[in-house]
């Protein structure tokens, strides 16, 4: 069972890469998208603005950002990778998962006050997710060594402990 888990780690990954690609991507076009909710336009311009901003959150953005949390969680055992910079990564990441609740926040309050919320300009947000995603992929990429944060060794290394509870096998 664990040789055909180690086996599809690649699987794991391109699932993890592109369901990464697909969220970044959402969450840099959503608030461009947020930005066209403006009550001045015709009625059922907007409805079909705010339509298609509700459904690029909830039935793409929000699922590639599942399937990718769940994807890498998968790689950071499947690997053992207990490294500096994986936590430095995870903590950006929860960042990025912060930016992606604050974006369908916003999508939310602009839907129900229309005229009275109106979101952010585009480029701020922008910018925050920009450098967010930059700076995981650095961290991915270049893999540094981080010696200068001080971490418990328990953190570290996986422990290879059983479960406190029985497993079933197939």
């Amino acid at each position: 069972m664990i040789d055909w888990l180690i086996s599809t780690t690649p699987i794991f990954k391109a699932i993890h890469i592109s369901g990464l690609a697909i969220w970044c991507g959402g969450l840099l076009i959503l608030p461009f998208m947020l930005g066209r909710h403006d009550p001045a336009v015709v009625e059922a311009d907007y409805r079909l603005i705010r339509r298609a901003t509700h459904l690029t959150y909830t039935t793409c953005v929000t699922p590639a950002a599942v399937i990718t949390v769940i994807a890498g969680t998968w790689l950071i055992f499947l690997r053992a990778a207990f490294s500096p910079w994986l936590f430095v990564k995870l903590a950006l990441v929860a960042l990025l998962v912060a930016v992606h609740v604050w974006v369908g926040r916003t999508l939310v309050k602009v839907a129900e006050q229309p005229g009275r919320h109106t979101p952010p300009g585009p480029y701020l947000p922008m910018a925050v997710i920009l450098s967010l995603v930059i700076a995981i992929l650095v961290l991915v990429f270049v893999k540094p060594a981080l010696n200068w944060i001080v971490f418990p060794e328990w953190l570290l290394e996986p422990r290879d402990a059983q479960l406190t509870f029985e497993v079933p096998s197939r």
